[in-house]
């Protein structure tokens, strides 16, 4: 699109002015003639049908009639005014009805005269009726023209808008003026040999056709045609980035495997990595000797070993005379992040320390210190480690954990601490679907763990109703006797937080009552509890003071306790699927069978059974995740906000996962024959790389 003319405010369009430019900005987000353009119509209509009166039916969409107007009258008192026309064909009569705008109507009709008239029928009193119909006057030329727009566009709208005549009737008329005078200045942003190659309608044509289509099957090639654009433009600028960012940005080389992995692999490593364990490494280790900086996504579900291999390449770091870090989002986290790599790397083989808010300031003058001279190794923390005052005297390789929770500015400043950016590893444990990572996290290289470590057995699960309940105390009662731990989480959301804590404490009453003291001890940890409080709760659990743990989700991300062998989710229906395959992931930490048990009330939502359903049938993080972004849409997944998805009108990434992977290969395709976009033909996506990046300087991006 040329620039220039479509980001004009709209108030310059014909027909517009402030007044209209106020509301359309306010209610719609159009502020300019391309806002005005891509509100696509979210329905197109058939006009190309006339019932007889006689043939209205209640049940139908919409109709259009022609009708002569036979009389009208203004009825009810001022708070019940309304105006009522009656109409009438060969077949019948119906009556048409308004309560808002009323003035305007009734200046426009004449009785005696035909109109085309457009709406939902009804009935009133065993009559056809038809409530605010769009209503023009009829003539034969007129109609003419009209059948050639079969497809009439249906827009959103809204009830502010009405009053200044911007219906879908007006957003229409607003649509047809600017293709008609602007149409032409639309320009072709994708090479010409892909229209070819794809068989892609021309931009200018996609756009004329998504808003006045000559028939369905032109709708369909443009709705084609602006997906592909679509998802094209996200894949361009994400792996533009990433070559950018190879070019711009060295990376230390690790030449040399040496005595701190090889001793670690060869006499402490507890147990044997997984095939998938050491690919990923393998990709790593790969990515490290190439003397570029390495940023590697490495997806994998809760337990299946992704701190071992983080582990293992902050050794290869430090060989190379590296320090390396892991920065996670809470505390919490880096604490559990701590003790499992001090319990791996035990005492006196590697100097590792943690640094949080909570640090005591002499504890942190002496990390400082041993940071600059290099005598530390391994610093795990929150966002403290971004601080300017946390210098290293040689940082290698940095690990992000959960990198969703922390913004680009943070993550920039990691890659400050040294002259030459870091190795960068981005781990998940929220598996996420390959369509979506690739445009989430498009310009990463990614890595898959999807093994389990051996001698893990799958998490069984079970759903029970609430008139299962006191099977399941029976089980819990049968699994505590065994000597195992139980975890019972109830649902804590901000709305209803009243009515959560209520829960939480009617339950704590009940498990009081069904594990009395001395026989039974219980923790109990909320978000309403001060900090020193729920620490001192979680410390009973993990030292097996306390059988049974209940908890609000803070123990989503909490500490790792493999005695812990069931899980429990009250009210499991008010948790979305990735919640509940996290708290899942809480148990089958150790080598015994684990259990959880989803309680439900028997009122279960369409999505609310698919839900549970899926959790019951499958432990598999990824295929979890697909039925997830199904069900709420790539909009609502943690950390999409950033990503370009809440750009896309017309692609949708759970329809339209195919055609994302063909878009991909054909970006790549085009980098590796031509990775400055110098050619002639590609002139056209250097430019609409430069527009998509308009506003994102390198500095901030990396």
């Amino acid at each position: 699109m040329n620039p220039q003319v479509f980001q004009t405010p709209i108030e310059f369009l014909k027909g517009v002015g402030l007044s209209r430019a106020g509301v359309l900005k306010k209610e719609l987000g159009i502020a300019t003639f391309g806002d005005l353009l891509r509100h696509f119509p979210y329905k197109h209509i058939d006009r190309t049908r006339f019932y007889k009166i006689r043939d209205i039916q209640p049940e139908l969409p919409y109709v259009q009639v022609l009708a002569r107007v036979a009389h009208f009258e203004i009825a009810g008192d001022k708070r019940t005014k309304r105006l009522i026309v009656q109409a009438k064909d060969e077949t019948g009569v119906m009556e048409l009805v308004w309560f808002q705008g009323i003035k305007w109507i009734e200046k426009y009709l004449a009785v005696g005269k035909v109109y085309v008239l457009f709406g939902k029928p009804g009935m009133f009193n065993g009559k056809p009726q038809m409530a605010h119909p769009e209503m023009e006057l009829y003539s034969p030329a007129a109609l003419k023209q009209k059948g050639n727009l079969t497809l009439q566009p249906a827009y959103s709208s809204t009830e502010k808008l009405k009053p200044f005549s911007l219906d879908s009737k007006g957003i229409q008329k607003l649509t047809a003026a600017l293709l008609d005078q602007y149409g032409s200045e639309i320009q072709e942003n994708l090479p010409l040999y892909l229209l070819t190659q794809f068989k892609l309608m021309g931009r200018a044509e996609a756009y004329r056709n998504m808003h006045f289509p000559d028939d369905a099957v032109m709708l369909n090639e443009a709705q084609h045609r602006l997906k592909f654009e679509e998802l094209f433009l996200i894949q361009l600028k994400l792996l533009k980035n990433k070559l950018l960012r190879v070019q711009k940005f060295k990376g230390h080389v690790f030449d040399s495997v040496g005595y701190h992995f090889n001793t670690f692999y060869k006499e402490r490593l507890p147990f044997q990595l997984t095939n998938s364990q050491k690919k990923v490494l393998k990709e790593i280790r790969q990515d490290t000797q190439r003397g570029i900086q390495m940023n590697r996504l490495l997806q994998g579900d809760v337990g299946s070993g992704k701190t071992v291999v983080a582990l293992m390449s902050m050794l290869i770091a430090i060989d190379n005379g590296f320090q390396a870090c892991i920065m996670a989002p809470t505390e919490i986290l880096a604490n559990q992040h701590y003790q499992t790599i001090k319990g791996l790397v035990g005492e006196g083989f590697i100097e590792v320390a943690l640094l949080t808010g909570s640090t005591k300031k002499k504890d942190r003058n002496v990390l400082h210190e041993k940071l600059e001279n290099g005598q530390l190794k391994i610093l795990i923390g929150t966002h403290a480690l971004i601080e300017d005052k946390v210098q290293f005297q040689n940082l290698g390789f940095v690990v992000i954990d959960e990198q969703h929770r922390f913004g680009v500015e943070q993550r920039a400043r990691l890659w400050r601490k040294n002259n030459i950016p870091p190795h960068i590893l981005v781990m998940t444990a929220t598996p996420i679907p390959r369509t979506l990572a690739m445009t989430l996290y498009g310009d990463l290289d990614i890595s898959v763990i999807d093994e389990l470590p051996a001698g893990r057995k799958p998490i069984e699960t079970l759903h029970f109703y609430e008139t299962q309940r006191l099977r399941m105390f029976g089980f819990m009662k049968q699994e505590i006797a065994k000597g195992r731990q139980v975890y019972v989480v109830y649902p804590l959301i901000q709305e209803s937080e009243k009515l959560d804590l209520k829960n939480l404490e009617d339950g704590i009453e009940i498990m009081r009552r069904e594990f009395p003291m001395p026989d039974y001890q219980i923790s109990i940890v909320h978000g309403k509890m001060p900090a020193k409080d729920k620490d001192y709760e979680m410390q009973r659990f993990v030292k097996h003071e306390t059988q049974i743990m209940v908890a609000t989700t803070v123990i989503e991300v909490g500490v790792n306790i493999p005695n812990a062998s069931v899980m429990i989710i009250e009210n499991a229906e008010r948790f979305g699927l990735s919640q509940l395959h996290q708290l899942r992931g809480r148990v089958g930490r150790g080598a015994e069978q684990s259990f959880c048990i989803l309680m439900s009330s028997h009122k279960l939502s369409y999505d609310g059974k698919i839900r549970l359903e899926t959790m019951v049938r499958t432990n598999n993080g990824f295929e979890i995740s697909e039925i997830d972004l199904q069900l709420r849409g790539p909009g609502n997944i943690e950390g999409t906000q950033q990503s370009g998805i809440n750009e896309l009108k017309v692609a949708d990434l759970v329809a339209d996962q195919q055609l994302l992977i063909q878009v991909r290969k054909c970006v790549e395709a085009i980098f590796a024959r031509d990775p400055q976009l110098s050619l002639s033909e590609h002139q056209v996506l250097h430019l609409a790389f430069l527009a998509k990046n308009a506003g994102l300087s390198w500095d901030k991006i990396s």
